[in-house]
């Protein structure tokens, strides 16, 4: 299906924007929309020219805005105001690359003491797995996306 999105201002411009959606798009939409999203936050990180507000709490206590020095005015953004924006985007693109990779987790399985003549339920029961890194590693997939959502609108050059 062509979805056909009417002109809008883009700056002093105004531009048709035409979409095409097929049904398979829907069978793993996360995985269509990331393919999308990741080269997006990528040219956003290369190209960034400003930083909105970011909140203390999505960000590492190193870049909070109680470990700035004081700043000299009110009205002025601490020292490490781009910095968290900067994380910020990067563990979007991170989380939204993590998504389009085949397989992101292969990592934390280990097969090698694996008997492949055994039964599929033998064989599960032998293989290792890194519980602690692959919740980590999921944890922090559904931060970004967590972080994309909120930040949503603050996503411009």
């Amino acid at each position: 299906m062509k979805v056909f999105i009417g002109g809008y201002p883009a700056g002093d411009e105004k531009r048709d924007i035409q979409v095409s959606i097929d049904d398979y798009d829907l069978w793993n939409m996360d995985n269509t929309l990331a393919h999308i999203i990741a080269p997006m936050l990528k040219m956003l990180i290369d190209k960034k020219h400003g930083s909105p507000s970011v909140d203390d709490e999505d960000v590492p206590e190193h870049l909070r805005s109680t470990a700035a020095p004081p700043k000299e005015n009110d009205w002025d953004i601490d020292d490490l105001w781009h910095q968290r924006w900067e994380y910020v985007v990067g563990e979007m693109h991170w989380a939204m690359a993590q998504l389009t990779a085949g397989d992101n987790t292969s990592q934390f399985y280990d097969h090698s003491e694996v008997d492949s003549d055994a039964d599929i339920n033998v064989q599960i029961s032998q293989m290792k797995v890194d519980d602690a890194g692959l919740d980590a590693h999921t944890k922090r997939i559904q931060n970004g996306c967590v972080l994309f959502g909120k930040y949503f609108q603050n996503l411009w050059d």
